[in-house]
């Protein structure tokens, strides 16, 4: 019975974090200004996968595939709390109106990869897998 109520009564490990991605975003006193994210469940990955499945036609055959620079941009926005990408004054800030078009206009490619990979590891994935996933995003 007690590995059971180890189930369903998992510890909570904090699934939110502050992460410093960049020195360039600093508060008044000149500090860097963290980000805050949060852990994505699986539900919540297979929903932004399913989001993220794209069908194209390949010699007349139609063929799956998963569009992972979308899922990336999907999973970055969804998991991001501070700032809030989603956010109007935000988006119009970086002259959009698509919240997952704002982290690519608002990050450098170091500090876009930095992100995902701290809210993958918060995710749970490892290392390997966070690179894999990039690796994939990147073919």
């Amino acid at each position: 019975m007690s590995r059971l109520n180890a189930f369903l009564h998992p510890v909570d490990l904090g699934e939110v974090k502050e992460v410093i991605i960049s020195s360039r975003f600093k508060d008044e006193a000149g500090n860097p200004v963290p980000f805050t994210i949060r852990a994505i469940t699986q539900e919540q990955n297979d929903a932004l996968t399913a989001k993220c499945r794209r069908v194209q036609k390949v010699r007349g055959q139609r063929q799956e595939y998963l569009d992972a620079a979308q899922l990336n941009r999907e999973l970055i926005v969804a998991a991001t709390l501070e700032p809030d990408f989603s956010s109007a004054e935000v988006c119009e800030a970086y002259g959009t109106k698509i919240p997952t078009q704002v982290p690519g206009k608002m990050l450098l490619a170091g500090e876009y990869d930095a992100l995902l990979r701290e809210i993958m590891a918060l995710s749970g994935f490892d290392a390997g897998a966070a690179e894999a996933l990039e690796d994939e995003a990147k073919n």
